[in-house]
Protein backbone atom coordinates (compact mmCIF):
# COMPACT_ATOMS: atom_id res chain seq x y z
CA UNK A 1 0.00 0.00 0.00
CA UNK A 2 1.35 3.73 -0.82
CA UNK A 3 2.15 4.89 2.19
CA UNK A 4 0.29 8.68 3.50
CA UNK A 5 2.41 11.67 4.64
CA UNK A 6 0.61 13.38 7.85
CA UNK A 7 1.69 17.17 8.38
CA UNK A 8 1.22 18.75 12.13
CA UNK A 9 -2.35 20.75 11.29
CA UNK A 10 -4.09 17.25 10.88
CA UNK A 11 -2.54 15.38 13.57
CA UNK A 12 -3.29 18.81 15.59
CA UNK A 13 -7.29 19.14 14.37
CA UNK A 14 -7.30 14.91 14.89
CA UNK A 15 -6.77 15.86 18.24
CA UNK A 16 -8.21 19.03 18.91
CA UNK A 17 -11.60 18.94 18.73
CA UNK A 18 -12.25 22.49 18.60
CA UNK A 19 -10.25 23.01 15.64
CA UNK A 20 -12.29 24.44 12.47
CA UNK A 21 -10.82 21.22 10.88
CA UNK A 22 -11.45 18.90 13.37
CA UNK A 23 -14.15 16.65 11.21
CA UNK A 24 -12.39 17.35 7.84
CA UNK A 25 -9.54 15.80 9.53
CA UNK A 26 -11.23 13.17 10.94
CA UNK A 27 -13.05 12.34 7.90
CA UNK A 28 -9.87 12.72 5.35
CA UNK A 29 -8.10 10.15 8.01
CA UNK A 30 -11.30 8.22 7.94
CA UNK A 31 -10.93 7.17 3.97
CA UNK A 32 -7.14 6.85 3.40
CA UNK A 33 -6.22 3.34 2.87
CA UNK A 34 -2.35 3.64 2.91
CA UNK A 35 -0.24 3.58 6.57
CA UNK A 36 -0.10 6.69 7.67
CA UNK A 37 3.71 8.35 8.28
CA UNK A 38 5.38 11.03 9.08
CA UNK A 39 8.89 12.41 10.74
CA UNK A 40 10.18 13.60 14.22
CA UNK A 41 9.72 17.48 13.31
CA UNK A 42 5.77 17.21 13.11
CA UNK A 43 5.86 14.97 16.16
CA UNK A 44 7.62 17.97 17.86
CA UNK A 45 5.28 20.32 16.60
CA UNK A 46 2.01 18.44 16.88
CA UNK A 47 3.19 18.50 20.81
CA UNK A 48 4.07 21.65 21.19
CA UNK A 49 1.02 22.69 19.67
CA UNK A 50 -0.99 20.37 22.03
CA UNK A 51 0.73 21.30 25.03
CA UNK A 52 -2.62 22.95 26.46
CA UNK A 53 -5.21 19.90 25.10
CA UNK A 54 -4.48 17.48 28.38
CA UNK A 55 -3.37 14.11 27.68
CA UNK A 56 -3.37 14.92 23.80
CA UNK A 57 0.57 14.68 23.57
CA UNK A 58 0.85 11.22 25.32
CA UNK A 59 -1.79 10.23 22.81
CA UNK A 60 0.57 11.45 19.96
CA UNK A 61 3.11 9.40 20.93
CA UNK A 62 1.12 6.55 21.88
CA UNK A 63 0.10 6.58 18.05
CA UNK A 64 3.99 6.66 17.21
CA UNK A 65 4.15 4.26 19.35
CA UNK A 66 1.58 1.45 18.16
CA UNK A 67 2.55 2.39 14.46
CA UNK A 68 -0.23 4.40 13.96
CA UNK A 69 1.82 7.11 12.62
CA UNK A 70 5.13 5.83 11.32
CA UNK A 71 8.07 7.53 11.34
CA UNK A 72 10.38 6.93 7.99
CA UNK A 73 13.09 9.37 7.88
CA UNK A 74 16.42 9.18 8.88
CA UNK A 75 17.41 12.81 9.59
CA UNK A 76 21.04 12.14 9.60
CA UNK A 77 21.22 10.36 5.97
CA UNK A 78 18.69 13.03 5.23
CA UNK A 79 19.90 15.95 6.12
CA UNK A 80 21.70 17.39 2.93
CA UNK A 81 17.71 17.14 0.84
CA UNK A 82 16.57 18.76 3.62
CA UNK A 83 18.73 21.85 3.35
CA UNK A 84 18.49 21.78 -0.22
CA UNK A 85 14.85 21.95 -0.23
CA UNK A 86 14.70 24.99 2.56
CA UNK A 87 16.78 26.84 0.04
CA UNK A 88 15.32 25.75 -2.90
CA UNK A 89 11.60 27.12 -1.55
CA UNK A 90 13.30 30.22 0.61
CA UNK A 91 10.88 32.10 -1.05
CA UNK A 92 7.65 30.76 0.72
CA UNK A 93 9.71 30.24 4.25
CA UNK A 94 9.59 26.63 4.05
CA UNK A 95 9.77 25.26 7.48
CA UNK A 96 12.05 22.14 8.57
CA UNK A 97 9.23 19.94 9.50
CA UNK A 98 7.53 20.56 5.17
CA UNK A 99 11.00 19.82 4.20
CA UNK A 100 11.17 16.96 5.97
CA UNK A 101 7.92 15.89 4.48
CA UNK A 102 9.19 16.76 0.92
CA UNK A 103 12.10 14.86 1.17
CA UNK A 104 10.34 11.88 2.47
CA UNK A 105 8.13 12.24 -0.19
CA UNK A 106 10.71 11.57 -2.69
CA UNK A 107 11.80 8.94 -1.04
CA UNK A 108 8.82 6.97 -0.38
CA UNK A 109 7.39 7.87 -4.28
CA UNK A 110 4.66 9.29 -2.93
CA UNK A 111 2.99 12.97 -3.39
CA UNK A 112 -0.68 12.10 -0.94
CA UNK A 113 -0.81 14.05 1.97
CA UNK A 114 -3.33 14.95 4.67
CA UNK A 115 -1.93 18.36 5.65
CA UNK A 116 -3.50 21.97 6.43
CA UNK A 117 -0.85 23.55 4.51
CA UNK A 118 -1.77 25.68 1.67
CA UNK A 119 2.44 25.53 0.99
CA UNK A 120 1.94 22.22 -0.37
CA UNK A 121 0.68 23.75 -3.41
CA UNK A 122 3.43 25.21 -3.84
CA UNK A 123 6.21 22.75 -2.86
CA UNK A 124 6.71 19.39 -5.71
CA UNK A 125 8.10 16.07 -4.65
CA UNK A 126 10.75 14.53 -7.16
CA UNK A 127 11.24 18.55 -8.34
CA UNK A 128 8.39 18.73 -10.68
CA UNK A 129 5.22 16.48 -9.05
CA UNK A 130 2.58 18.11 -7.09
CA UNK A 131 1.19 16.98 -4.29
CA UNK A 132 -2.32 14.94 -3.67
CA UNK A 133 -4.18 16.91 -0.72
CA UNK A 134 -6.54 14.23 0.82
CA UNK A 135 -8.54 17.20 3.27
CA UNK A 136 -11.09 18.97 1.32
CA UNK A 137 -10.70 22.51 2.45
Amino acid sequence: MTPIILDTGVVVALLDRSERHHQRCVDAVAMVRGPLVTCEAVITEACYLLRNQPGASDIVLQNVERGTFGIRMDLERTAPVVRTLMKRYARVLMDFADACLVAMADELGTGQILTLDGDFRVYRWRRTRPFEMLVDL
